[in-house]
């Protein structure tokens, strides 16, 4: 919640956080979608000009310290539910890969340095996992035909009576 105004380029909607704010301690330049630009404009819009916060505290000057009533009211005004703000990462990555964005590019957005990172926030979804399965069908499809392989050729040895697709 310490992001500043001046961290942030809402004309080509990118957000570099300095290093001793991340993680790994290193700058991390984030693109930003749309949405997140119109949204940050509207904040702008209501925090007074001199304010270098993005999210104002309480006190003057200060950023926003209170993260447990934020957190709540985040929640509650998104109907949420009992959702943790870090599910919503979860969430985000693993959107992104079933909508099939690369795993590098997902850590990459995350901030991630590690490809092992990336894999235990993104989970794919059966849609997407279907999608690519069923594209391979169709694209066996004219190739396959079954056949009874208890007449099939002896030199290739497969239980009798089962049945096989075969090219």
């Amino acid at each position: 919640m310490n992001a500043r105004w001046e961290q942030l380029d809402l004309e080509n909607g990118i957000w570099t956080k300095p290093a001793a704010t991340t993680k790994q301690r290193r700058l991390h330049r984030a693109p930003l979608s749309r949405a997140a630009v119109e949204l940050l404009r509207a904040i702008r819009a209501s925090v007074p000009a001199d304010c270098p916060w993005v999210f104002p505290g309480e006190i003057k000057g200060n950023p926003l310290r209170e993260m447990q009533t934020f957190r709540e009211g985040v929640r509650a005004k998104a109907k949420l539910g009992d959702a943790r703000i870090h599910d919503l990462r979860h969430t985000l990555a693993s959107l992104l890969v079933s909508g099939g964005m690369t795993l590098p590019m997902v850590g990459r957005l995350l901030g991630h340095t590690q490809a092992q990172t990336t894999l235990r926030y993104a989970h794919l979804y059966d849609d997407p996992l279907r999608a690519g399965l069923d594209e391979v069908g169709q694209a066996l499809r004219p190739k396959l035909r079954l056949v009874d392989t208890a007449t099939a050729e002896p030199s290739r040895p497969q239980a009798a009576g089962s049945v096989a697709a075969v090219r």
